[in-house]
């Protein structure tokens, strides 16, 4: 058996549905031109490595691809923070700087996500294949 070598990071992921009280044109454009923003801007604090939305495009052939597999309501889009490691992760969550941002990403989440119904986990990435990193 070979041995793989693979290098990991500490990712948060974050599946959002929008909250009932907004379009989804809203939502995607709230979330992207000034939520991301706001992440951008407390990046530091965060020790935040990246960030990425992934939105979902809510097209006739998506739907169709879930109803042919009898899949749940697909989510409006997934947000994902990644960190170095597990200490980057925990120091940022446990520093004055890094809590109070916290607050500020959820109280600015609270408007637009219905966080009722949006998993949030945290995991260790192991990056088997990256054609991005540097060789």
């Amino acid at each position: 058996m070979t041995n793989l070598k693979t290098q990991t990071a500490i990712k948060l992921t974050f599946c959002l549905h929008r909250h009932p009280s907004w379009s989804v044109t809203d939502f995607h454009r709230y979330w992207l031109e000034e939520h991301g923003p706001l992440v951008r801007q407390l990046k530091t604090k965060l020790k935040i490595l990246r960030y990425t939305q992934v939105h979902n495009k809510h097209c006739d052939f998506g739907f169709a691809l879930g109803k042919i597999r009898q899949a749940p309501d697909a989510f409006d889009g997934i947000a994902e923070m990644w960190w170095r490691s597990m200490d980057d992760f925990e120091a940022a969550m446990t520093s004055k700087a890094g809590r109070e941002s916290g607050k500020i990403l959820l109280e600015d989440e609270q408007k637009f996500i219905d966080l009722s119904r949006s998993p949030i986990w945290l995991n260790e990435v192991h990056d088997i294949v990256n054609h991005m990193e540097n060789t």
